[in-house]
């Protein structure tokens, strides 16, 4: 088998993901980073048909953006999920989110949560 991995990198999003009551309102910069990996059809791919679509998987995760989640960990695993349901033929996912500014007192680094799953 061919396998074949479609990675879209530093996807910067405005969004209200958070725990605290804070964050959901005025929310905060995020940072999506995502491998798809899918076996190839083909000895050659000619066509967009015989692949995923990159600007199709940008829209998926941009509408997943829009709706914000208390948890990181939730996020990414419902990602996972909603990728999944979009585009059948993947076959391994990894997605990382980050929190450009965490509301951490006197934290000046950001955070990351990792997802990674083999269907």
């Amino acid at each position: 088998m061919e396998y074949l991995t479609i990675t879209l990198l530093d996807l910067h999003f405005f969004s209200k993901h958070g725990l605290f009551k804070e964050e959901q309102k005025i929310g905060g910069e995020f940072i999506v980073d995502l491998s798809l990996t899918y076996e190839a059809k083909n000895a050659i791919i000619h066509s967009l048909d015989e692949t995923i679509n990159y600007a199709a998987v940008f829209e998926v995760v941009k509408s997943e953006m829009e709706e914000p989640k208390a948890l990181l960990e939730t996020f990414v695993m419902h990602l996972s999920a909603k990728l999944k349901e979009q585009f059948s033929t993947i076959k391994k996912l990894d997605i990382t989110i980050t929190k450009v500014h965490p509301p951490i007192v006197q934290y000046t680094g950001s955070v990351s949560v990792r997802f990674q799953k083999d269907f």
